[in-house]
């Protein structure tokens, strides 16, 4: 689903609190408690929240949402986070492209670009790059996992190893306010780490639903990271954090907008 301004809001309160009522809820948000059970129930269904006995709270730190249904979750923006990423990668440049279906975006957004060397575990990625003549598109092996056409194990950290790209491409399941990043299978984990290992530069793409979102396993920190491009500007505690990591923050202008990097 794409979150209006009050759903967005709403999800941000959980997040700060963890856990509230329907009626506290109401209340911080000026609404009535119906219009809070149907936004709820909405947000329920897209595993964004999670209804408990007497509240509300955030769904399983362990069990990312469904792939199919992060493939069209904010699709608007992260095709808007996609065109500014590929805006910024040079031709004839050297690329690690990871898991996720932001990064899947970003693959399309490169359609047109000439002269790209790109490693990648993840199968879509390589099947989308593959129909642009002018890349080249190296693929790692591993075990796929049939819910993403993700590659991951052993086999395909080693096989990332045997590169030095001039820029990692990868995405995350959640940011949080200290800015560690998180994700939910230690062997997409593990992968992802490769990546930042063996980049000269690493770019980060996340949408805001990450920020602030629960996940198990821990990736790395924006500290590691070298631009986060994204479509909101973060909550005030991780744009702290990112600035003094001297992260370069690119917030991806509206469609109607003709705005630039932030």
């Amino acid at each position: 689903m794409t979150l209006n301004p009050r759903q967005r809001r709403l999800l941000e309160v959980v997040r700060q609190r963890v856990t509230m009522s329907v009626e506290e809820l109401a209340q911080e948000l000026d609404v009535t408690p119906q219009t809070v059970r149907r936004d709820v129930k909405l947000m329920e269904e897209a595993k964004l929240l999670a209804r408990y006995h007497g509240g509300v709270g955030l769904p399983s730190s362990v069990e990312n949402i469904d792939y199919r249904q992060r493939q069209v979750m904010n699709i608007d923006a992260k095709r808007r986070i996609a065109n500014a990423v590929a805006k910024q990668v040079p031709p004839g440049c050297s690329l690690l492209v990871n898991i996720g279906t932001t990064t899947e975006e970003v693959a399309r957004a490169l359609a047109h670009h000439r002269g790209l060397h790109v490693v990648t575990n993840n199968l879509n990625v390589a099947a989308i790059l593959a129909d642009n003549p002018h890349c080249e598109v190296i693929l790692a092996g591993g075990v796929v996992r049939g819910r993403d056409r993700g590659i991951v194990g052993e086999a395909t950290i080693d096989f990332i190893r045997q590169f030095k790209v001039d820029i990692g491409i990868i995405g995350i399941s959640s940011i949080e306010p200290d800015g560690t990043l998180r994700d939910f299978d230690p062997r997409e984990v593990k992968v992802a780490q490769a990546i930042i290992e063996q980049s000269r530069e690493v770019w980060l793409v996340a949408d805001h639903d990450k920020f602030g979102r629960q996940a198990l396993v821990r990736m790395a920190h924006v500290s590691q990271i070298d631009m986060l491009f994204t479509d909101a500007r973060p909550p005030e505690a991780l744009a702290r954090v990112l600035k003094e990591a001297h992260v370069k923050l690119v917030v991806a202008p509206e469609r109607q907008s003709h705005g630039g990097l932030d």
